[in-house]
């Protein structure tokens, strides 16, 4: 039998994937997105790095399922985990296999101290993420699909405070918003722009320990069924 005729019979295999990001300081100590993956260890693309994942179980659901294996795979269980798309491209798990795999695929956000436990391992290793090897399947494509996803959200929700405290700087929340771009924003153009949604608003606290005059701290303005 032929491998199209065999696609062509068989019940394709489902698949949860999961695209983590959260932010680092990278060498020169400006914030950077990273994301964390492992390594295969079986084939196909055995020894290659790919997305957190596994076969979707029958007796869970997808947001169960995703949640359990991106914690049995990396340590991590993220509070925001959001469902991203459906990939599932006919010669996706190679050209020499018969195997239909599709994945549904979810994409999750930590701030730095869920990211601090993650599985360390050989196996289990963080990427910057416009910085990737050659990865599996079509992991490449998925983690591109995910930071656009993440680019368009951050214009229209509040999607960026995920990664801060619940009380930052307006000089922070910028950081954020610069590392998830890749671009430098003008300081007060951004605060325009931030104050003009009030989508923050003043604690009534000022940031301790600096040199100069203490930046005032914010929160977010949450509002029912909204982002964090």
């Amino acid at each position: 039998m032929s491998i199209a005729t065999a696609r062509s019979t068989e019940t394709p295999t489902l698949a949860v994937s999961t695209v983590i990001f959260t932010l680092r300081p990278n060498d020169s100590g400006a914030l950077q997105l990273a994301t964390p993956l492992v390594r295969r260890i079986r084939a196909p693309f055995e020894g290659q790095w790919a997305l957190p994942g596994g076969p979707l179980q029958v007796n869970e659901d997808l947001a169960t399922s995703a949640s359990h294996t991106l914690r049995d795979t990396t340590g991590l269980e993220p509070r925001y985990l959001e469902q991203l798309y459906a990939f599932g491209s006919v010669d996706r798990a190679g050209g020499a296999s018969a195997e239909r795999v599709v994945s549904i695929v979810y994409w999750a956000l930590v701030g730095a101290d869920e990211a601090e436990l993650a599985i360390d391992s050989e196996n289990v290793q963080w990427f910057w993420a416009d910085e990737l090897p050659r990865l599996a399947f079509d992991h490449n494509q998925i983690v591109e699909y995910a930071l656009g996803r993440l680019r368009n959200k951050l214009e229209y929700s509040r999607i960026a405070h995920v990664f801060l405290s619940e009380a930052f700087t307006l000089a922070q929340l910028r950081e954020v918003y610069e590392a998830v771009l890749g671009r430098e924003l003008d300081p007060g153009n951004f605060r325009r722009m931030v104050e003009s949604t009030g989508t923050v608003e003043e604690t009534g606290e000022v940031l301790a320990g600096t040199r100069h005059r203490p930046p005032k701290l914010y929160r977010a303005t949450i509002q029912a069924g909204e982002t964090k």
